[in-house]
């Protein structure tokens, strides 16, 4: 595990990335943040050795490194799943790359479905804090002890500090940015309602397929996190809708606006 990462560490570096402390995760549908970067390479995933290639179709799966308010960054846009085939080390394999680079800060975004029908479609929710229900941990791994601690304290896997910048930038905004708790299922079929009821009742705010293991992993190597989630869907039990992708595209283009101008801001703040 050490040696692939050190082969994919090896391979970005001769492409020229190196001492990157900002990562930014591009969620479903999210792709627009990456025009108001200055580019200097764009690397395919399926290029990058041990890299695990998206297979969903609305994720591209490129890796992006340039210059966001006069800060180096990397972008990772797309990512991958449980529900895509892969394990929770592939799942999480960028992170600890992008750790070996320099990383110190990583920005998470996803696509999330309202538990909370306060939340409305199309707008942000900063996580507070989350619930792992995809039924297993990237650091449940035979001889994971030589990745970093396996007892990983999980008090506080969302950065404070960074949280209060974001608030704060969007209430100087005027970005309306919910706050809750996201809870992580493996997908890839969406919720019965009374799978909604339950994860009312054990008190999540919004749901989705990804993040959390990503989370993990970066507390397990001392990276700070934000997350975001775009909410795309309201999750009504007693009004439940058939699913509609081309409406949930839409919301999360539409909430990626107010995303880049989060993300924009709180780069600049680093």
């Amino acid at each position: 595990m050490i040696e692939k990462s050190n082969e994919s560490l090896s391979f970005l570096q001769k492409e020229g990335i190196k001492n990157v402390r900002i990562g930014i995760v591009l969620g479903t549908g999210m792709h627009d943040l990456v025009r108001h970067i200055e580019i200097q390479k764009s690397i395919p995933y399926a290029q990058i050795p041990h890299f695990p290639t998206a297979t969903q179709e609305f994720q591209e799966g490129i890796l992006h490194y340039g210059t966001l308010a006069s800060k180096k960054i990397l972008i990772f846009q797309g990512r991958s799943h449980a529900y895509e085939g892969y394990n929770y080390f592939e799942i999480t394999f960028f992170v600890r790359v992008f750790k070996l680079l320099g990383g110190s800060e990583l920005i998470l975004s996803n696509a999330a479905g309202a538990i909370n029908l306060n939340f409305k479609k199309g707008k942000l929710m900063l996580i507070q804090d989350h619930i792992n229900l995809q039924g297993g941990s990237p650091l449940a791994l035979k001889n994971g002890a030589a990745l970093g601690e396996r007892f990983v304290d999980m008090s506080a896997p969302y950065d404070k500090e960074l949280a209060q910048k974001t608030l704060a930038i969007a209430e100087d905004e005027n970005i309306s940015l919910a706050q809750g708790v996201y809870v992580a299922v493996v997908g890839p079929q969406l919720e019965t309602a009374a799978e909604y009821r339950y994860l009312k009742i054990i008190g999540a705010d919004a749901v989705g397929m990804s993040t959390v293991p990503e989370v993990i992993v970066a507390r397990q190597l001392g990276i700070r996190v934000l997350a975001l989630s775009v909410i795309t869907d309201e999750c009504d039990p007693d009004n439940l809708q058939p699913i509609n992708i081309p409406e949930i595209m839409e919301l999360a283009k539409q909430g990626q606006r107010d995303l880049i101008k989060i993300v924009k801001g709180l780069v600049a703040s680093l």
